[in-house]
């Protein structure tokens, strides 16, 4: 079978994008696995179906399918969030520079911006878990987020694989491991060891989310509205929203999404 895919990068996050709206292609694990691998296959940090919306809601402009590397399915994708909303306008799917989609933590709204930019909506957060390295939240994704004091030098797949299997999350189903350096106030340098994937990616977006809001935590950050720039080891992103007492609404996550590439391959 001759699949056609799109390629396209959200801070260095690869995704590989497929229309599924005519198809109706279904992966297995093990195909998912076999696209994702970057030297035998298409290779990416996941792929992404983009499907009709099903339960014909009007308001809803598309689904979003997301799937680990590891074919694991499930969870939202910040970065691929936004990586399908710039599909999805590319395509002409979307009228305007607004949307609203489904991803797998439910509906998205999202804006297209100047440039590559795109700002996308997460759900609000509101659940916070305390350890003493640091904090645990849900931002579509599980993710663990730790202060360090150099996280150049921090090793993130030693230490991100010992906490990412660590009994405590197990209740979790796990977690995303996220170090982070504060450069200055409100401006965050991160690393992320991502499950799924089992390694450090070059961004996560539920991750970068995670990260600003547990920061906003950890330092007593009055009620109000907030933005925090996050970069990570080649982009900078932004994360804004609303606090109110611990809990987080009105979140978005802005940062770059651009296609690299398209293209067909033969799979079994």
């Amino acid at each position: 079978m001759l699949l056609h895919f799109y390629k396209y990068e959200g801070a260095g996050n690869d995704f590989i994008i497929i229309d599924n709206r005519i198809s109706k292609l279904v992966l297995d694990k093990e195909s998912v696995v076999s696209l994702c691998l970057r030297h035998f296959g298409i290779g990416a940090d996941g792929l992404m179906l983009l499907e009709n919306n099903a339960e014909g809601r009007n308001n809803i402009d598309f689904v979003m399918r997301f799937f680990n590397p590891d074919g694991s399915a499930g969870m939202m994708c910040g970065n691929g969030g936004r990586c399908i909303v710039r599909f999805a306008k590319d395509m002409g799917i979307i009228e305007g520079n607004k949307t609203i989609f489904l991803a797998p933590d439910g509906e998205h709204s999202a804006e297209i911006l100047q440039g590559d930019n795109i700002a996308l909506k997460m759900n609000n957060v509101a659940k916070f878990d305390f350890f003493s390295e640091g904090i645990w939240c849900n931002t579509g994704a599980s993710h663990f987020v730790v202060p360090c004091l150099d996280v150049k030098k921090e090793d993130v797949l030693q230490r991100g694989r010992q906490l990412r299997y660590d009994q405590r999350f197990e209740k979790y189903n796990g977690a995303n491991i996220n170090f982070y350096t504060e450069i200055n106030k409100n401006h965050l340098l991160i690393r992320t060891y991502e499950r799924g994937v089992e390694g450090e990616t070059l961004a996560c977006g539920t991750g970068i989310t995670a990260t600003a809001l547990c920061y906003a935590i950890r330092n007593n950050f009055p009620m109000g509205n907030h933005s925090i720039k996050i970069s990570t080891l080649h982009n900078d992103l932004q994360v804004r929203f609303f606090k109110d007492d611990t809990s987080f609404s009105d979140i978005y996550l802005i940062g770059p999404a651009k296609k690299v590439f398209y293209g067909e391959i033969e799979i079994r």
